[in-house]
């Protein structure tokens, strides 16, 4: 087995309490690990302590952690990634196992699910989110991850250069459980321990806010990966609507030969025509769906698995 290049990816902003130590941790784990700490416009003295404890530091100015994904995928060249937060909350230990299980196994990404080790750590309402993405996805796409939201990870290369990063936000880590779901790629998840943040670092997440724009990224994804499915549904609605309200009509036509109510009945072939068009668009993009997942199964397969 060839020597593999690691590269540990932190995206950080105003982690000048943390980023030290997380990038002294994985250091421990991964002595031979280039270790890159993005900074996206951190006001403190993030980068500093950075560059002190031996990360090599990039910035990426555009505001966002899905920004600064995307910047690291396309510019840092490895043979395996790991990517995790500078806000020292995950096990930098389990990153050693984490890759050997995607080396062994042949692997395009494991998933490093959290162990809440102190309740202060993982927000009820964080789990609560959790735990409705997670069951999304599932129905969805037929099956899911225990922990969609971890942005605790290790990619091969193939992964990360098939990967087309559109989020700008933490919606990221969604983006990326259905880039590995749509193109059933194989994957892992290990249980790692989830820590408190330093005395100092604080939470960029807002439940409600960054729940919502990860709720809409997955209903954004439902339409583009599953169109047949979204557009059927539409279309069952609709045309369900319509037989409603036509049904009465039906009825008084059959007793006495006449329609009374005519914008009912205008509403109601109005609304068939719609569900018969939702039903033809879904068949439509479905077909061009198709295509899109070839290509990007061609491009996947085009670069060579973990070895």
């Amino acid at each position: 087995m060839k020597q593999q290049s690691v590269a540990v990816i932190l995206p950080c902003r105003n982690e000048e309490a943390a980023v030290g130590a997380t990038v002294t941790a994985f250091r421990a784990a991964l002595p031979d690990a280039a270790i890159y700490v993005f900074d996206n416009n951190s006001t403190d003295n993030t980068v500093n302590v950075a560059r002190a404890a031996g990360a090599i530091v990039r910035t990426e100015l555009t505001p966002g952690k899905g920004n600064v994904v995307r910047r690291s995928f396309a510019d840092i060249d490895a043979d395996i990634y790991v990517m995790a937060d500078g806000d020292a909350t995950y096990d930098a230990a389990a990153a050693p196992t984490m890759i050997r299980e995607l080396i062994e196994c042949r692997l395009d990404m494991v998933v490093g699910v959290r162990s809440s080790i102190a309740d202060a750590s993982f927000r009820p309402g964080h789990r609560l989110g959790n735990a409705i993405l997670t069951g999304m996805l599932s129905y969805i796409f037929g099956r899911s991850f225990s922990d969609v939201l971890s942005g605790y990870r290790v990619f091969s290369r193939r992964f990360v250069k098939s990967f087309p990063a559109l989020s700008e936000g933490f919606e990221v880590e969604t983006e990326i459980s259905i880039h590995a779901l749509g193109l059933h790629m194989p994957v892992a998840e290990i249980g790692t321990a989830y820590k408190v943040r330093p005395e100092g670092s604080k939470s960029k997440l807002s439940t409600f806010r960054d729940g919502c724009r990860i709720f809409l990224t997955i209903l954004m994804l439902f339409r583009v990966e599953r169109p047949m499915l979204f557009f059927g549904m539409i279309g069952t609605l609709l045309g369900f609507g319509s037989t409603v309200i036509a049904i009465p009509l039906a009825v008084t036509y059959a007793r006495t030969g006449l329609v009374p109510r005519l914008p009912t009945a205008v509403l109601s072939t109005g609304l068939m025509i719609l569900a018969f068009l939702s039903f033809f668009s879904g068949i439509i993009l479905d077909t061009v769906v198709r295509g899109r997942r070839e290509l990007r199964r061609l491009a996947y397969l085009a670069l060579r698995p973990p070895e």
